[in-house]
């Protein structure tokens, strides 16, 4: 309460993704149906792992979990962007805009180390098939899950707690369609070399320390891959491994491409395209990449469908 009283500006105007009235009606029904495929996807692969028993094991342990987390992070963020194309003012309260930034950051942590969670029960299936049930136990699941939530809350902590004791003079326009880090600091009237040297650091932690261990867990990967003598052994080994390696490449391309940048070679306009990609389109696809490229879901969907139905 403070912090909210330390501050003239006590609600803000996200300005949403185009002032191009032309745009706005065609990108509500366009991030809609992005939202709708998203729900209806991530809440499909929570059911069907709930609802088979065959997928109770670690990897779709960290699926569910995934799915759970892309579920959570694009309801976090679109219903609020949608407002943004149907009112002439998308109004957001200070204390709303804060509590948006905490479960933004904490969803992004979140699925950063869950990525590198599931990197490392790859690295276990394919390098230690034999002792894979007994490394990846139902208390090492649930510590690595631990530690995944864990980091979310601590990003999540260390990014609101940056801005939240910011000054807000009298600009209260925010140039995006939610409530992001680097928008809000360019409004400030004392955000200063420290605050923006906390944000590059905790990001680089964020992504840096997943995208190290994804790194080692896959260099572990390709070496038992070159171990295994049969081609079909290789392929289907390489295919386990493809869904996360799409996943990956998405999700940290385009977050590393918004923030591990300084403001000044990118404009926040395109900032703004950048994190659709990691907010919008990332939480959509990662339920079809997995569905889609993955025998034992369309097996699990199969048999759902026709209980279902049948």
């Amino acid at each position: 309460m403070a912090a909210k009283n330390s501050s003239s500006v006590t609600e803000f105007i996200l300005v949403g993704l185009t002032k191009q009235p032309g745009l706005q009606i065609p990108f509500f029904f366009l991030f809609l149906g992005f939202y709708v495929v998203t729900v209806l996807g991530n809440l499909s692969l929570i059911t069907l792992i709930g609802l088979n028993s065959h997928l109770h094991i670690p990897m779709y342990f960290f699926l569910f979990n995934l799915s759970f987390i892309d579920f959570s992070f694009s309801t976090a963020i679109i219903p609020k962007m949608l407002l943004s194309f149907i009112l002439k003012k998308n109004i957001i309260s200070f204390t709303g805009c804060m509590t948006q930034l905490f479960f933004f950051c904490f969803f992004v942590f979140s699925e950063s180390f869950i990525l590198s969670a599931m990197a490392y029960d790859r690295y276990v299936a394919i390098g230690k098939p034999l002792l894979y049930t007994i490394i990846m136990s139902p208390q090492v699941c649930l510590l690595l899950l631990l530690g995944v939530y864990g980091m979310g809350i601590l990003g999540a902590v260390a990014h609101t707690g940056n801005i939240v004791f910011l000054t807000f003079c009298s600009d209260n326009l925010v140039n995006h369609y939610m409530c992001d880090i680097i928008p809000l600091l360019e409004l400030s009237c004392d955000s200063s070399y420290i605050n923006v040297l906390v944000v590059f650091i905790v990001v680089t932690i964020g992504i840096g320390v997943p995208i190290v261990a994804i790194f080692i867990s896959y260099g572990f990967i390709l070496s038992s891959i070159l171990h295994i003598s049969s081609t079909e052994g290789r392929s289907k080994a390489f295919s386990t491994c493809s869904s996360h390696i799409i996943a990956v490449s998405l999700f940290f391309g385009s977050g590393a491409f918004m923030y591990l940048k300084p403001p000044s070679i990118l404009p926040l306009d395109q900032g703004k395209m950048s994190s659709l990609f990691y907010t919008i389109v990332v939480p959509m696809f990662n339920p079809l990449i997995y569905s889609l490229r993955n025998k034992d879901i369309k097996i699990a969907m199969r048999k759902t469908l026709r209980k279902t139905f049948f």
